[in-house]
């Protein structure tokens, strides 16, 4: 496995950057342009972005399509983007438009022969999964519904058709700034599904810590929303953090400690 990666995350509603409480969208901070976002997190030294239209998946079809163009012409850096995707032309339509990486996360409870299908023709490199679970089972249409369906099950099953990305999100932790569930996220890497992204609840550069010391039971990543925006840390400092002990000495302050 490469390097760990950080996704600073883009959630899209009404074409605003936004962030939601535990997925509440009733719960909502608005912070703007979504291109500025993207702009910045890339001058901060992100090799990736994960955008997530909020709209689609509350719908189940891609709304913010135009807009995460946008921000694909605007950036260097490769797009992961999810929310809405049931078929397989909201898939080629994305690609179309430079993004690199597509999250199905409600298809492959719904529509799993057509996830089997896209995972065959573009690989499990381009086509990831969203696992995002609520008391160990998979919740669906914008984490408004919740599935019969275990997370590592899931998981399983998909990974033998060629799935080699999971994005797991603990919805209990996201937007909460309260730490990630970093028994589940162990649990579900040490399967040996494949890549696991982590997501959901990162407030401290300890979170980090924690999540990088995975590495080498198959977590890749973490995605990055709340933390970010509200100023926990910056960009630069997670990023020292993720690259090593080596980088990484122990000097750099935890602001949140501080406070």
């Amino acid at each position: 496995m490469g390097e760990f990666v950080i996704y600073p995350a883009i959630d899209l509603r009404g074409g605003q950057c936004v962030r939601l409480y535990q997925g509440d969208y009733a719960q909502e901070t608005v912070y703007g342009d979504p291109v500025e976002a993207a702009l910045r997190w890339q001058a901060q030294g992100a090799q990736w972005l994960h955008v997530v239209d909020l709209d689609g998946a509350k719908e189940g079809k891609p709304v913010n399509v135009d807009v995460i163009a946008r921000i694909v012409q605007n950036v260097s850096i490769p797009v992961q983007t999810g929310g809405g995707l049931r078929r397989e032309e909201d898939l080629e339509a994305l690609f179309s438009r430079g993004v690199q990486r597509v999250i199905l996360g409600t298809a492959a409870i719904e529509n799993p022969e057509m996830v089997k299908r896209v995972l065959k023709r573009y690989g499990g490199r381009q086509v990831a999964i969203g696992l995002d679970a609520k008391d160990g089972y998979v919740a669906t249409w914008g984490w408004l519904n919740n599935s019969e369906v275990r997370t590592e099950e899931l998981a399983r099953e998909l990974a033998a058709h060629g799935a080699e990305t999971f994005i797991f999100t603990d919805i209990s932790r996201d937007g909460t700034l309260r730490g990630p569930n970093v028994a589940a996220i162990r649990a579900l890497a040490e399967t040996g599904v494949g890549e696991v992204i982590a997501s959901g609840g990162v407030s401290r550069l300890d979170d980090l810590r924690a999540l990088r010391q995975l590495k080498d039971v198959g977590v890749g990543g973490v995605i990055v929303g709340k933390a970010l925006y509200s100023g926990a840390f910056t960009l630069s400092e997670a990023l020292r953090v993720v690259r090593g002990p080596d980088e990484d000495n122990g000097d750099l302050r935890e602001r949140g400690d501080e406070r």
